[in-house]
């Protein structure tokens, strides 16, 4: 049965919708890991500590398309709940056209640029070739990269949540085929690594393109537009909390890079990157859901249904408590099996993996209230309130706590870092949801 984003959604309802991109999400996460999983046990802990060291720094340079698709989904939402479909499609069509010109702009600048960026990282001359030649492969892919990010969260505006998580599976699957060819059996090393992924993320990138250049039975089509300056600025700020979100989470990568290869050398790279993975995983279910109840809240709010956003904030609240409460106790409960499966090779990798992993799963208790606070806003197309909570979370508590905990704690004021972010954070979410229920009347 067709759900349609002007429904009443129930319990049941709301989790039929979500449930595609919350798999999506899943997904995707689970195959960009593969890259580090396949360089870990195949090629060793060198090659897999270069790829950790790089992709904080490719991951910003893709969070543009975060922004644009979330923001501009906001944006969208809202003029579809307002009755203009024409519009919404040409706002949908400039946001695509845009962020394929920014996309090839920076993939240029990338390439030409990475050897002294990954200097400029902290690589040593043991690790700067691989650095060098996964960064270029995965940044020629970086447009295709972007539009991936981007369609993911307008397909859910589009009513086609299905179609974004077929794609996602296509894309992971041949990600993990190509991986096992390429690195496993024909022996490309982190090269291969590369290839795998990138063609993946042409995937998905390019098949979502072609398929709104078409008619189709969704929303949104692209078609003939030109450049709305108010729009776009609209929903880059919309969505500045999503990019925020990425480009900060990619500083802070390389802030615990500097503070863990000081301490504990390559290992403690490797060690993080584990961390992340595992992270990616837990936190696609979060992620997920916001991705997906954006759109209804966006709608609802357009439409003036003030009666619905209560009722989508309240389920949103009961539902992220219940999965808190059980990715916590996962994420402690499994953290020395999680550390073997990537790094049981070597036994005081391992242990010094699963004590970081311990330690920040307590994150989990609280971030999914934290991220799903700052999509409610962006959803609402409050991006000044979204990309507040986001840059207290993502970089300005996490910053002050990873120079200072380590001082007093040692290693483990690096894993707790984000535990005192998450913390800190929650209570000014809960402020925010106070200070601003009577403006949008979801309370």
């Amino acid at each position: 049965m067709q759900i349609s984003l002007s429904d009443h959604f129930s319990y049941k309802k709301l989790l039929r919708f979500v449930l595609p991109t919350v798999v999506m999400m899943l997904v995707t996460s689970v195959y960009s890991i593969v890259d580090g999983l396949f360089v870990s046990m195949i090629v060793g802990k060198n090659a897999f500590a270069a790829l950790n060291l790089i992709m904080p720094v490719l991951m910003a340079l893709g969070s543009f398309g975060f922004m644009i698709g979330t923001g501009g989904s906001a944006l969208i939402a809202k003029t579809l709940g307002e009755g203009d479909r024409e519009k919404a499609n040409q706002y949908f069509s400039m946001l695509v056209y845009v962020t394929i010109a920014v996309g090839v702009i920076t993939s240029i600048i990338g390439f030409i640029f990475m050897r002294p960026l990954s200097y400029a990282l902290g690589a040593s001359e043991l690790i700067i070739d691989d650095c060098v030649l996964y960064g270029r492969v995965m940044i020629a892919a970086n447009t295709m990269f972007m539009l991936q990010n981007s369609f993911q969260s307008f397909f859910v505006t589009a009513e086609k949540p299905h179609m974004g998580l077929y794609l996602s599976l296509l894309a992971g699957l041949t990600n993990i085929v190509l991986d096992f060819l390429f690195v496993y059996v024909w022996k490309m090393g982190i090269l291969g690594a590369a290839l795998a992924t990138a063609i993946s993320q042409t995937i998905g990138g390019l098949v979502p393109f072609i398929y709104f250049m078409r008619k189709n039975k969704s929303l949104l089509q692209l078609v003939k537009t030109k450049v709305y300056v108010g729009a776009l600025g609209k929903a880059c700020l919309n969505g500045s909390s999503e990019m925020l979100t990425n480009i900060s989470m990619s500083l802070v990568s390389i802030l615990y890079n500097f503070q863990l290869i000081r301490i504990a050398a390559e290992d403690g790279i490797a060690a993080y990157g584990v961390i992340m993975y595992v992270n990616f995983i837990f936190m696609a279910l979060f992620i997920g859901y916001s991705i997906g109840v954006g759109p209804i809240v966006g709608y609802h709010y357009g439409a003036g249904n003030t009666s619905e956003l209560k009722s989508l904030f309240k389920k949103s609240m009961v539902l992220t408590s219940i999965t808190s409460f059980i990715m916590t106790a996962l994420g402690t409960g499994l953290s020395y099996p999680l550390a073997k499966m990537f790094v049981g090779y070597d036994a005081a990798l391992t242990d010094l993996t699963a004590n970081g992993l311990f330690l920040y799963s307590l994150s989990f208790l609280l971030c999914g209230f934290n991220i799903f606070g700052s999509a409610f806003f962006t959803a609402l197309n409050n991006g000044t309130v979204s990309a507040l909570i986001s840059f207290l979370r993502t970089l300005v508590i996490q910053v002050v706590a990873v120079m200072i905990l380590p001082i007093f704690l040692g290693i483990n004021g690096i894993w707790l870092a984000i535990v005192a972010a998450e913390a800190v954070t929650f209570i000014v979410t809960i402020i925010l949801f106070e200070m601003n229920k009577h403006r949008y009347q979801y309370r």
